[in-house]
């Protein structure tokens, strides 16, 4: 086995979560695979033998293409078509029925994700959905990790906007 084929073999373990990934962000299974495709590309160009964390640099590489592929999108918008509900109007409630209408949120999800800008949607998918923390996520976006908040202190000195604790720290 050549180091072409270890690499390939390498590239595959990961190959399902990339593809949930991409899918997630880009809503479209060919778009998906595209980006996965792409991300093959750049290692098997790459030196593999030199990054550290083989899965990190792929989500990485899947999350730049992506936001790519989501920029490319908004200069040329596209129609979206969403399916009909599967869900009937039955009264009472089934494992059947339950499982349509997780189904029916997919679509409802999609609408929400196109509403959101490039970098917010990576951020939510990467995030909610695959518990990616958010400094994980500038990191490996470019961007800045969010900072924390400082509240202003109030003339009795507590945050302003914010109530006091009744109890002392």
């Amino acid at each position: 086995m050549d180091d072409h084929d270890v690499l390939a073999q390498r590239f595959e373990v990961h190959r399902p979560r990339l593809r949930a990934v991409a899918y997630q962000t880009l809503g479209s299974t060919s778009d998906a695979d595209d980006a996965v495709q792409e991300a093959w590309l750049r290692l098997s160009r790459s030196d593999a033998d030199s990054i550290e964390n083989l899965g990190g640099w792929l989500t990485t590489v899947v999350a730049r293409v992506c936001l790519n592929m989501l920029q490319a999108r908004r200069e040329e918008p596209v129609g979206m078509h969403l399916q009909e509900s599967v869900v009937s109007e039955a009264d009472g409630i089934d494992p059947e029925r339950e499982a349509l209408f997780a189904d029916s949120i997919g679509p409802a999800l999609l609408v929400i994700l196109h509403t959101l800008a490039p970098a917010e949607r990576l951020a939510f998918v990467l995030h909610d959905m695959f518990a990616v923390p958010f400094d994980d996520i500038a990191t490996s976006s470019g961007a800045r990790p969010p900072q924390p908040v400082n509240w202003p202190a109030g003339p009795d000195g507590g945050s302003r906007g914010r109530p006091r604790s009744s109890t002392p720290t």
